[in-house]
């Protein structure tokens, strides 16, 4: 793995499914620099690839493994396209990887590729806000969205997955929390500016 991956700063971004952390990834990553790094553009590129690589994205996606219960091949899927899109902005100084890792094994395996352990940010958000986010985003996107109770059944499985790594990052002090609760848009801009100006 080139040099300039170990050498830029990288920040992990974590959060549940409509806490807003992607908004705040956008906007940091506009005020700083950096190169928002996610999933949402790469994952479907790959899946309209006529490989062999393509036709297991695809995969990926149709069965719904992406969120919570990638493993084995679907995890090197997904880390090989998060690596990727680090590579092909190689001109960045810094990444945020945003939704990624949720998982211990992925965080280690980013470790390995970044030369060391990143600092973690948490954007921390409640279980209502959340699933009421979803629901309307969905239905303004006009897709179809699960249930109130699938949605906070989806959650619950992503707080178990995202906590070993959350408690790993915690106890070698590399955990910085961001709440995404009630306050106005500008105050959850302001703490993460806060937070990314302590990492630099």
């Amino acid at each position: 793995m080139p040099d300039i991956l170990k050498s830029a700063l990288t920040v992990f971004v974590m959060g549940g499914p409509g806490c807003g952390k992607g908004t705040q990834c956008k906007n940091v990553a506009t005020k700083y620099g950096f190169c928002h790094v996610g999933l949402g553009q790469p994952l479907p590129q790959e899946g309209q690839c006529s490989t062999q690589r393509g036709g297991e994205t695809r995969d990926v996606m149709l069965q719904g493994l992406l969120l919570h219960r990638g493993r084995g091949k679907e995890e090197g899927i997904i880390t090989d396209l998060i690596s990727n899109t680090m590579l092909s902005c190689q001109e960045s100084w810094a990444f945020l990887t945003d939704g990624f890792p949720w998982k211990l094994k992925q965080a280690k395996e980013l470790e390995r590729i970044v030369g060391r352990a990143p600092d973690l940010i948490m954007f921390d958000c409640s279980m209502d806000a959340m699933v009421c986010r979803v629901w309307h985003r969905g239905q303004k996107e006009h897709r179809v969205c699960d249930c109130e109770s699938a949605l906070r059944e989806g959650l619950e499985t992503y707080d178990t997955l995202c906590e070993p790594v959350l408690t790993s990052y915690r106890q070698n002090n590399l955990l910085r929390n961001v709440d995404l609760g009630r306050s106005s848009s500008r105050r959850h801009f302001a703490q993460c500016c806060s937070v990314t100006e302590r990492l630099q």
